[in-house]
């Protein structure tokens, strides 16, 4: 192992496999057809053209062998003319050819209902995006603003100017840091302040109409450096606005480190007269708190209607001379108010206060509930807005204006805000005396919690924050501030809808919704209704928070009508049994926005919370617990790319293919960690030529980690160790029922077991194996992997005397049956069996271990003083059942839904 590094065996090793990517048919099943001009058309996802943009990126499949990977692509409008955009390629297929690619277009350019990409050549912005790269920094010219980055130093960005005017400078990270949590009366801490220190800056992307500058370091002070964090700036030919992803990786000690402040900090030079300066901040929807720094309203004196008037609207004054003199006389009397904070605690409300300066006390403005999370500064002469996307959603956050009244104001965008209780990445019990593994697994029976001390550590998790930034000419009219702050809330989109997705053949089994039949139309409904459910829950239950948001519960208490959010492994999901496979197939087939946004959060929080970044448990996932973290389950499973394919393809989201790349070698994590060593009978030593890998959970999440890499025309050897793996997998005498064998990490083959055996897991294939399995042989060409699969799944919900039969025993009692349908469905698809596609829908109405025949398809409201707040409930959702019956649902309407049995 000492002679093994955890990222430089793939780049030292070559793997003897000859394999061609021949393509293989996809599965025949009738589908609606594409409606006239769907095809390579793109709308907007929330249904209409937003008021503004800053610039907007989307991806667009295309069916196999379609277009090569040198074709260019145009981009019109609804009108049919030309639109500037910039394509690039993100996808191909295993004959080569194009599978994604990513179009961007500017803010002039989106103002459009829908858009149409097809090949041919397109056109550039009159201004494009320009980088130039001197010797200390990058500079990046929208034709509007020029953005100056550093290359070294504590100041990411060193000045944003418009029209030769200095707008902001010294764009900085910050985090406060104390050593003690807040444990009330007793609460004694000393806080210090870290700031960014660059370590590289790279050009990703530069032009003509979209450019990428990346920055990565980490947050500084004295000799100490920790919390690396990566930033990307993003940029539009013709805008005024930056995109900004800020991701952190905690790698502080739990027990020492508490976050009392995170955030991001710019400087704004201030010209203006104090009474022309103006603080915007954006309340609930298209609330706005609008004030002067140095107010002349309400004043004993009237300076006029004229001059109150334009101070109200942020408009310049009328020259003072001009006023009321028994006011302009006085000026010197009038406070000048030079901090504003709006801090939001809680998901339900923020508080606004100012205060004249430092040393004086703070003054309440107002209040209200949840904040869009967007802040302004400047006068007529120009001005600086920064917002935070999921303001509220991601509490405690904090936006701070300081020196209004001075040369140069201070605005702070708290991710972490220092005006809560900081943060706390403990583990919520000592262990209770749980130091064997007979303890730990005889209080998994009780609790369903794996607990191993150690393991509890949140060392290496991260959290990608979305923001914005504008440098404007003058301050906003309350109307374009609100539509700024919509464009933080929810940043248009513009996406391909189902019929262009279905017909590009991407992701395996699915097909756009279908009520043609009452049958089906049922089954429509129940889906639809899974989702209201869950989506609703996280409302009304206050799944929010800085580490929680995205994520959903796992099993409910009925008696305290709670989710079990306290007890053990029932408590956050952290994607057991594939709720984002769920989320995002159904996505794909109705097109909605809600289920979109949904998914979309998701795979932020599980890529990223529920996974290891850096550490010994690099690229490893955590089991579902009462903290993301804590369980000591970890495991590939979770940490799939099987999980962040969609939204990667669907946006050309660059952290979430950051995501997907940083698994490509993980298959060196079972050196490090043996996922069975606390049930396994036989003693066992990881061995670099012989790891037991199994064909499950494990190999799928390594195979859709390969294949991310592979169509991203990334890594050589990916293609070649997912081959191989599928090559020996076939060659196994029972194939995927064998259920795992010795791995060898230098070949990247599994052994062939002798003797074979029979080891079935229910949990096998439900997170995501089934999906990728699917994909993969629609892709290559490997006809003893096929021929296995296929057996499969058509043997997994057999009966015994088949299994028998076939095996030479059976497998015992298998759960998750209606899970597994879509198995059947697969195989009597492929196989064009009339018999196995009956048998498929038997079982999936059947319902074992998932939703029956006599579940009442309803959710009972419960009201207050029963429960805290009015909440739905049913007697019979869980989100395991409700993952696995969608994707069930969902493969087996697209497989086999013209044998679906009439009612």
């Amino acid at each position: 192992m000492s002679n093994l590094t955890r990222r430089g065996l793939l780049k030292g090793t070559a793997l003897a496999v000859a394999g061609t990517a021949v393509p293989a048919p996809a599965l025949a099943a009738a589908q609606p057809s594409p409606a006239p001009g769907e095809v390579g058309q793109a709308r907007w996802l929330e249904g209409q053209a937003p008021p503004q943009t800053a610039g907007v990126t989307w991806g667009m499949p295309w069916p196999k062998g379609q277009y090569r990977p040198d074709q260019s692509f145009s981009v019109t409008g609804a009108d049919g003319a030309a639109v500037p955009a910039q394509s690039w390629v993100t996808g191909y297929w295993g004959d080569g050819s194009i599978k994604w690619t990513a179009h961007a277009v500017g803010p002039q350019a989106t103002m459009a209902p829908h858009y149409r990409v097809a090949p041919g050549e397109a056109i550039t912005p009159g201004t494009a995006v320009t980088v130039r790269e001197a010797g200390q920094t990058v500079d990046v010219d929208t034709g509007v603003i020029l953005v100056s980055v550093n290359r070294r130093g504590r100041h990411l960005v060193r000045s944003i100017t418009r029209g030769g005017r200095q707008i902001a400078r010294d764009g900085e990270l910050v985090c406060l840091r104390s050593d003690s949590a807040d444990d009330g009366d007793s609460r004694v801490s000393r806080q210090e302040a870290f700031y960014s220190a660059i370590e590289q800056v790279r050009v990703e992307q530069s032009g003509p109409v979209r450019a990428v500058v990346r920055i990565d370091g980490k947050h500084k002070h004295g000799r100490r450096a920790w919390l690396p964090f990566t930033v990307r700036l993003y940029f539009y030919a013709g805008s005024d606005g930056v995109r900004m992803m800020h991701t952190f990786v905690w790698d502080g000690d739990h027990n020492g480190d508490f976050i009392s402040g995170l955030g991001i900090r710019f400087k704004v030079p201030l010209t203006d007269e104090l009474y022309n300066r103006h603080v915007r901040l954006a309340g609930a929807g298209d609330g706005v708190f609008g004030e002067a720094v140095q107010g002349i309203t309400g004043l004993r004196r009237d300076p006029g209607a004229a001059v109150r008037s334009a101070q109200v609207a942020g408009q310049p004054t009328p020259d003072i001379a001009t006023w009321d003199t028994r006011v302009s006389s006085r000026m010197q009397w009038i406070p000048t108010w030079g901090d504003y904070t709006l801090r939001q605690l809680t998901a339900d409300s923020f508080q606004v206060r100012k205060r004249t300066k430092a040393g004086c006390s703070w003054i309440n403005s107002n209040s209200g509930g949840r904040a869009s999370g967007l802040a302004y500064v400047g006068g007529p002469s120009g001005g600086f807005a920064l917002g935070m996307r999921n303001f509220w959603q991601l509490h405690p956050t904090q936006l701070d204006i300081r020196d209004a009244a001075k040369e140069s104001a201070e605005m702070t965008l708290w991710l972490w805000a220092p005006d809560a209780t900081p943060m706390d990445m403990r583990f919520y019990h000592d262990g209770m005396g749980q130091d064997t593994y007979a303890k730990q697994l005889d209080a998994l029976e009780i609790t369903y919690e794996d607990y191993e001390p150690g393991f509890e550590t949140p060392y290496g998790i991260a959290r990608t924050s979305e923001l914005m930034f504008w440098a404007l000419p003058a301050t906003p009219t309350a109307q374009r501030f609100a539509e700024l702050a919509a464009t933080v809330r929810t940043p248009p989109q513009l996406v391909a809808p189902p019929a262009h997705l279905h017909a590009a053949g991407v992701f395996g089994d699915w097909a756009p919704v279908d009520r043609s039949t009452p049958e089906k139309a049922q089954i429509e409904d129940r889906l639809d209704f899974l989702f209201s459910f869950h989506a609703g829950q996280v409302e009304q239950h206050g799944w929010y928070g800085f580490w929680d948001y995205g994520d959903i519960m796992h099993t409910y208490d009925n008696d305290r009508h709670m989710w079990r959010y306290d007890i053990g492994g029932y408590a956050w999901d952290n994607s057991e049994l594939s709720p984002d496979l769920w989320l995002w197939y159904q996505y794909l087939r109705t097109g909605r926005a809600d289920v979109f946004r949904f998914a979309e959060a998701m795979t932020r929080h599980t890529g990223e919370v529920d996974v290891y970044h850096i550490g010994q448990w690099m690229d490893l996932g955590t089991r579902h617990g009462v903290q993301h973290w804590g369980d000591s389950a970890k495991q590939l499973r979770i940490s799939t790319a099987a999980y962040r394919r969609f939204f990667y393809f669907l946006t050309a989201d660059e952290r979430v293919g950051d995501l997907m790349r940083d698994l490509v070698d993980a298959d060196k994590t079972f050196l490090v960690l043996d996922p069975i060593r606390k049930i396994r009978s036989e003693p066992y030593t990881p061995d670099p030529t012989a790891l037991s890998i199994g064909f499950g959970t494990d190999w799928g999440a390594l195979a859709a980690a390969w294949l991310a890499e592979w169509e991203r025309g990334g890594n050589p050897i990916a293609k070649q160790r997912l081959l191989s793996t599928m090559r020996t997998i076939g060659a196994q005498t029972n194939g995927f029922v064998q259920g795992s064998a010795l791995y060898n990490l230098h070949t990247g083959e599994f052994a062939v077991a002798d003797p074979p055996a029979i080891s079935i897991g229910s949990l096998s294939s439900v997170f995501g194996l089934v999906e990728m399995c699917s994909e993969l042989i629609a892709m290559v060409d490997v006809p003893e992997f096929t021929r296995e699969w296929l057996r499969y799944c058509r043997f997994y919900n057999a009966t015994a005397a088949e299994q028998a039969a076939e095996f030479g025993r059976s497998f015992g009692s298998q759960n998750l049956r209606q899970a597994h349908s879509r198995l059947t469905a697969y195989a009597a698809a492929k196989t064009s069996d009339a018999a196995l596609a009956a048998r498929a829908w038997q079982e999936f109405y059947a319902g074992h271990a998932g939703y029956g025949p006599n579940v009442n398809w309803r959710a009972t409201r419960v009201n207050p003083p029963h429960v805290l707040k009015p909440i739905d409930e049913t007697n019979f959702v869980s989100t395991n059942a409700s993952a696995q019956y969608g994707l069930a649902a969902i493969q087996c309407l697209a497989l086999v839904g013209d044998h679906i049995p009439r009612s």
